[in-house]
């Protein structure tokens, strides 16, 4: 039987972890869309990787108590690989399909970035905090669609020099650049890793490529520069076949 499953971060559960409250939004669809009644069962999954078997108290508009049975195993396994995917800004609905997609196919976390070429240009503090806000409520759909337990993070936009002259990467973290031009082949770059990478931050850019500064500032600072194939892909199109290579040859999509 399909898991009728719902959204609570942790701080909505009791101190004691028996109880859980759901939020107008989260009880609005238990009540008035699947029309679970006072002592059917229902799943509840905290965003950080737990879920919980619970059992519906009470219903309103102003949310729901459940009680909770006990934890159990989330309706799907999260992948062994940590992987980041950044990708360039891309417009509305190019962007949303990106973080569906990569959160369906397990990314750890998405990190916006402001490329020369980017699509978007972002007006202010406000506009980039509605946009984040958009995002996150498409990850944690995407979530409850794929049996996910834990919902992706997703940072604020960060300019391309910030995030390619980070911190080197930490031990077992392999950083790839996917570019248009100017990389080895992906089978070809994995065979000469050294070692397995333990995280992968995997960085895409937009419908107008790489800068030659930005592909050189990347090579730079350690980053491994990948081209796949030779055929053009929309931004958004490679973003997806990334993020779904790289759980194929490191991660759990097999």
């Amino acid at each position: 039987m399909t898991r009728r499953r719902f959204f609570a971060p942790p701080s909505a559960f009791s101190p004691d972890g028996s109880i859980v409250t759901l939020a107008p939004e989260e009880a609005r669809h238990l009540r008035d869309v699947l029309r679970l009644e006072r002592g059917q069962e229902a799943f509840v999954f905290d965003g950080e990787g737990r879920e919980f078997r619970c059992v519906i108290e009470e219903s309103g508009r102003a949310g729901a108590t459940l009680s909770v049975v006990g934890e159990v195993e989330a309706a799907r396994p999260e992948s062994a690989l940590h992987l980041t995917l950044a990708i360039a800004l891309l417009k509305g609905e190019k962007f949303d399909l990106v973080v569906q997609k990569a959160t369906e196919l397990g990314v750890h976390r998405l990190i916006p970035v402001v490329t020369k070429f980017a699509d978007v240009r972002l007006r202010d503090s406000a506009d980039t905090a509605r946009r984040v806000a958009r995002w996150q409520r498409i990850a944690l759909e995407a979530c409850k669609q794929s049996g996910r337990a834990l919902v992706p993070s997703i940072d604020a936009p960060r300019l391309c020099a910030s995030l390619v002259e980070s911190a080197a990467s930490d031990e077992g973290q392999w950083r790839v650049m996917f570019s248009e031009r100017g990389g080895g082949g992906l089978v070809e770059t994995i065979k000469n890793l050294q070692a397995q990478p333990l995280s992968i931050t995997a960085l895409v850019g937009s419908e107008g490529g790489w800068a030659d500064e930005e592909i050189a500032m990347a090579e730079g600072a350690g980053w491994s520069i990948v081209t796949l194939g030779g055929r053009t892909l929309r931004a958004e199109t490679a973003a997806i076949v990334v993020t779904a290579l790289l759980q194929h040859a490191f991660g759990d999509l097999v």
